[in-house]
C-alpha cells in the first residue's frame, strides 16, 4: 500500500498508509524518491501554530476570521519539495516519458497522480544527484523574496535568517551582484553564509542589535533587507539596518504577535518602506514577466550547474520512517540541521 506522511496531532506525526490514486487522463504516477521538509511551514503544522487550524481563510474577502479552523487534524500529505520518477503515464501525454526523474509539488507521500503539465520540463538531468531537486520550491521562496528586495549590482543587501532559504537568498544576491550582509544566532551558519558568498556577518544577539551593527559595516545602511527568519525581532533589526527609504522584503513566516517590532522608531524617521514576499505570487512590478514557473525554472538552473551549490545545504536525508525524529530535532531547535530530506523507499542507491 501506499504511504503518506500525516500530522494526526499536536507534535504527533507519523506515516500512514493510504489508497492508490487512479491515472486520470492527463495524468502521471509518480514514485517518490526524496521528499525535502519546510522546517518553518511544517513546524507551524506540527505545533500546532498555523493560522488554517485555528480560524477560516475566507478566500472571497482574504481575511482569517473566527469560526471552525479551515481544516484540522489529521493533517496528511504535507510537503513541497518532492523528487521522483515517473512510473505510468495517461495515454493522452506526451510531453512526460516513463523513467523520467522529475521534481514537483505532491507532498510527503509514496506516489501521486499528477497531471502531466505540472512537472513537464521539470526532469532531473542525469548527470546531477536527483536529491538536488528538492531543493525547487526553498529556492524560488528565496528568490522571490530577492526579487521583491529589488536587489541591483553594487548595492548592500542585509539578510536576517540564515537557515536553507537565507542561505539560497543569500547565494542568490551574491550572483545577482549584491555585497550580502548576513544576519544569524548560529556561527556554523553565518560562516555557511561566508561561504555562500556574504562578505560580512553579523551575530543577530550582539549587543546593541544587528542593524547598529550593520549600519557600520556598510558605511549608513543596507539599501535593503530580506528577512527569513520568520520572528518580530529580526524583522525591527532589519527597519533598523537599511538607510532612508530603504526597502525591508518580509519574508518569514511570522507567528502571533510583534511585541518587538516598533514602529515609532526608525521605521517611522527612516521612511523605510516594508513589502511582504509570499510565494503564491511574484513582486506586482513583476508580475507581466515572472511567475512561480519562472523562479523555480532560475533557481534549479544554477543549482544544476553548480553556481549554487545546495549539496552544502543537506544536512540529513533519512527513510521517511524516521520522521517523527526529524521533526522532533527541528521542533527542539536543533543546530545540525539545515535541509532534512525524506527518502522514500523508491529511491535508488545516491548517485543512481
Amino acid at each position: 500500500m501506499p504511504h503518506v506522511v500525516q500530522f494526526s496531532g499536536v507534535r504527533e506525526v507519523e506515516l500512514v498508509e493510504t489508497e492508490t490514486q487512479p491515472l486520470t487522463a492527463g495524468g502521471v504516477r509518480i514514485a517518490t524518491w526524496y521528499s525535502g521538509i519546510s522546517a518553518g511551514t511544517e513546524l507551524t503544522a506540527y505545533r500546532g501554530t498555523n493560522p488554517y487550524l485555528t480560524s477560516t481563510w475566507d478566500v472571497d474577502r482574504r481575511l482569517f476570521v473566527p469560526g471552525e479552523p479551515t481544516f484540522a487534524y489529521p493533517v496528511a500529505g504535507w510537503g513541497y519539495s518532492e523528487v521522483g520518477e515517473v512510473v505510468e503515464v495517461a495515454d493522452d501525454v506526451t510531453d512526460v516519458r516513463i523513467g523520467d526523474v522529475v521534481h514537483g509539488i505532491w507532498g510527503h507521500r509514496s506516489e501521486a497522480v499528477v497531471p502531466a503539465a505540472q512537472v513537464a520540463g521539470r526532469v532531473v538531468p542525469d548527470a546531477v544527484d536527483p536529491v538536488l531537486g528538492t531543493f525547487a520550491r526553498v529556492g524560488a521562496i528565496a528568490l522571490n523574496g530577492v526579487l521583491a528586495a529589488d536587489v541591483r549590482l553594487g548595492e548592500q543587501v542585509a539578510v536576517f535568517g540564515q537557515g536553507v532559504i537565507g542561505l539560497l537568498a543569500t547565494r542568490l544576491a551574491t550572483l545577482s551582484g549584491a555585497r550580502v550582509t548576513a544576519v544569524d544566532t548560529l556561527a556554523v551558519r553565518l560562516a555557511m553564509a561566508e561561504a555562500f558568498g556574504a562578505v560580512h556577518t553579523v551575530d543577530a544577539l550582539r549587543p546593541g542589535g544587528a542593524g547598529e551593527r550593520i549600519r557600520e559595516l556598510t558605511g549608513g545602511g543596507a539599501d535593503s533587507a530580506i528577512e527569513l527568519s520568520g520572528t518580530d525581532r529580526a524583522l525591527h533589526e532589519a527597519i533598523r539596518s537599511v538607510v532612508p527609504e530603504g526597502l525591508v522584503a518580509a519574508s518569514g513566516f511570522y507567528q502571533g504577535g510583534a511585541a518587538h517590532l516598533r514602529l515609532g522608531e526608525e521605521f517611522h524617521h527612516n521612511r523605510v518602506r516594508i513589502v511582504a514576499s509570499q510565494i503564491s505570487g511574484v513582486p506586482v512590478a513583476l508580475g507581466g514577466r515572472w511567475n512561480q514557473a519562472r523562479l523555480v525554472r532560475t533557481v534549479m538552473d544554477r543549482v544544476f550547474d553548480g553556481s549554487i551549490d545546495a549539496a552544502a545545504l543537506l544536512s540529513d536525508v533519512v527513510p521517511v520512517s524516521e520522521v517523527a525524529g526529524v521533526f522532533a530535532r527541528l521542533d527542539e531547535g536543533d543546530p545540525n540541521i539545515l535541509q532534512a530530506v525524506l527518502r522514500f523507499d523508491a529511491a535508488p542507491e545516491r548517485g543512481r
